[in-house]
């Protein structure tokens, strides 16, 4: 049984974000093309499809991390904030990103909302779950076995 701790987080959240946007489970608001990824930022993503990719991410996180909250997925979102000449310091992620994110994934049946922050239902275990094995079984496949050398002959 292949689960998202065996495969690699880029591989999973580029398959996990095409399955979402070709299923429909998640659409972007209109908002979300102008929108930034949080203050730290100065221009919004270049990626078309930056909202399915952050969707699926989110995903993956609430998988590893168990119950967690918007105020804590912010912080991993997050990242240093410019200040000219004076020193950097962090700042937080979009927390309208992250909201909504999560309720579309709720929506979706994915995610269930907690006292405590959202956690996976067992239907979203077993989409990702699903997504690993089968971005586990394409590694696979590409990995070709290797051909013995030719035999050179000595003439």
């Amino acid at each position: 049984m292949t689960t998202v701790y065996d495969v690699p987080p880029h591989d999973l959240i580029a398959a996990t974000a095409l399955e979402l946007k070709a299923a429909g489970k998640v659409q972007p608001p209109v908002w979300a093309e102008f929108a930034k990824t949080g203050v730290n930022r100065e221009m919004p993503p270049t990626n078309p499809d930056w909202w399915f990719v952050r969707s699926a991410s989110i995903l993956r996180r609430i998988y590893i991390d168990g119950p967690v909250g918007v105020s804590r997925l912010r912080t991993f979102y997050g990242g240093k904030k410019r200040k000219g000449v004076a020193t950097g310091t962090f700042a937080k992620g979009s927390g309208s990103v992250v909201r909504e994110s999560l309720q579309q994934l709720e929506k979706a049946g994915l995610v269930r909302k907690l006292k405590k922050g959202r956690q996976m239902t067992p239907e979203g275990q077993a989409f990702l779950d699903g997504i690993a094995h089968k971005v586990a079984s394409q590694k696979e496949a590409s990995i070709a076995p290797a051909s013995e050398p030719a035999a050179e002959s000595t003439a």
